[in-house]
């Protein structure tokens, strides 16, 4: 969230919306090379919790740890040269019309190049997660993407190019990366120092044919994250335009971040519960979780639903300018994709690459498609409804509806008990916000913190009943399953 929020603002006191718009396309570039992952992460995590149940869990967990690692390695390795070799031939500036912004094909390689090294610990931070230590990996990326943020605004404040933010955000990852490598897991998991094991390339040529159906899932849900931005900085001639939409997709995304988050520890309790066959208990969880997850999601989009306005204007300095159908766009179809966010991190915990193939393929397609019949003609909006489209129709209505029936017994009155909930929330939230706008004291910095106050003060003494235990435990009694 900070990296999105607190430094647009800093950003744009030394750039122009130009650069800052070739800012979005770097940062989109480089969290797109995660797809380089191959589905690794993925199949890691799977073995991780399917060696819990079995004799030796730590010798065969150090085993494949060490074995995948240099799988890892070795990918990695590849995929660099084969990105400076692109880069220096098709030159990315022109490709995505930044001609006249200076380093910008240096930055670009910069930042590639550097998120393939940190893939590795892509590998160390499913084991925490596999080993019930997700809040430890939590806490030290957020300390690592801390320490990144700050040098960021060192960066651009003595140096003001886009290539020393580039190279002062690709050095904290790294960093990042080398300490939980070599030293954080060592300690933590002291199975790891039983030295290497034997390794082929057969066996890291299956390890990556069988990530594969992963890799192709995930290398989707990053390419709907990231490729939108890209997609309109290639067909959208107007860089405000380009700035707009990367400024706005950020509240999206964050809405989105916040959802992921919370399913991640979500995710592996349900692959565990599904790997030693509690039917039971996964069955309540699921439940349980895709309306937490649905709540979430609709309280934020209500709240920045009713101050985006105010907000967006102090963010930017009222240099650019407001898109307000873009912004209702994106933030309703976060919250109506919430609960799909569950459903794909459970099939991702739960062995299913098969599904995820085939629908995040399907979504990946759509949204492609829709894309260049849309951008084109309708911009950044057009770029709003693909995704919001593609995401609704396949990730939430085949995804998640399958793993429903699959889990649930009333899977329907489920889905329609969140509906009720996001409705429930999102239309009386903004109502309230858009009054609590109207007749909030002060002028700029001040009516927005007050017109904040007030809402949080009000939807916090509505939730106040929540508090009590038994009220919490006759709501969660009426949630089908």
């Amino acid at each position: 969230m900070t990296q999105q929020l607190v430094l647009v603002p800093a950003f744009l006191h030394f750039w122009s919306s130009d650069t800052l718009a070739a800012w979005f396309a770097i940062y989109a570039a480089g969290s797109f090379m995660v797809v380089a992952d191959s589905g690794l992460q993925s199949r890691a995590v799977n073995r991780f919790l399917a060696f819990r149940s079995c004799a030796d869990c730590d010798g065969r967990t150090s085993s494949f740890y060490s074995g995948t690692m240099q799988v890892y390695l070795r990918l990695v390795l590849f995929l660099s040269v084969a990105v400076v070799a692109i880069v220096l031939l098709l030159r990315p500036s022109a490709m995505l019309g930044f001609k006249a912004t200076a380093s910008f094909d240096s930055a670009m390689l910069v930042m590639m190049v550097g998120m393939l090294l940190t893939l590795p610990a892509n590998l160390t931070s499913v084991l925490y997660r596999a080993r019930g230590k997700f809040g430890r990996i939590a806490w030290l990326l957020s300390g690592a993407l801390l320490l990144t943020q700050i040098a960021q605004i060192l960066a651009v404040a003595l140096f003001g190019s886009l290539l020393a933010v580039a190279i002062a955000y690709i050095s904290m990852q790294l960093l990042f990366t080398f300490f939980l490598i070599a030293i954080d897991a060592p300690r933590l998991f002291p199975f790891l120092k039983r030295g290497p094991c034997a390794w082929s390339w057969r066996w890291g040529i299956g390890q990556l044919g069988r990530a594969i159906p992963f890799g192709v899932a995930n290398g989707a849900e990053l390419a709907m994250t990231n490729l939108p931005v890209l997609l309109v900085s290639a067909f959208v001639a107007d860089r405000v335009a380009v700035a707009q939409w990367g400024l706005t997709r950020v509240m999206a995304s964050l809405v989105r971040g916040f959802c992921s988050q919370m399913v991640l520890p979500m995710a592996a309790e349900l692959g565990h519960d599904y790997a030693v066959g509690e039917h039971e208990r996964l069955r309540r969880h699921y439940a349980y979780g895709s309306v937490l997850v649905t709540a979430l999601a609709s309280a934020v989009v209500a709240g920045l639903l009713s101050f985006w306005a105010d907000f967006f204007a102090l963010w930017t300095h009222g240099s650019i300018p407001l898109d307000m159908p873009l912004a209702v766009t994106l933030l309703l179809g976060a919250a109506a994709v919430a609960p799909a966010l569950l459903a794909l991190g459970f099939a991702s915990h739960s062995n299913r690459a098969d599904l995820l193939v085939r629908t995040k393929g399907l979504q990946l397609i759509v949204f492609l498609g829709l894309s260049f019949l849309l951008i084109r003609g309708l911009g950044p909006l057009g770029a709003a409804i693909a995704i919001v489209a593609s995401d609704f129709g396949i990730q939430f209505g085949l995804l998640a509806i399958l793993l429903m029936r699959q889990t649930l017994r009333n899977p329907l009155r489920h889905v329609a008990f969140l509906a009720l909930i996001a409705v429930t929330i999102v239309a009386p939230g903004w109502a309230l916000g858009t009054m609590v706008a109207g007749i909030a004291p002060g002028s700029g910095v001040t009516h927005f913190l007050s017109e904040c106050v007030i809402w949080l003060m009000i939807v916090g003494a509505i939730a106040s009943p929540l508090l009590k235990s038994g009220l919490r435990a006759s709501l969660i009694a009426l949630i089908p399953s």
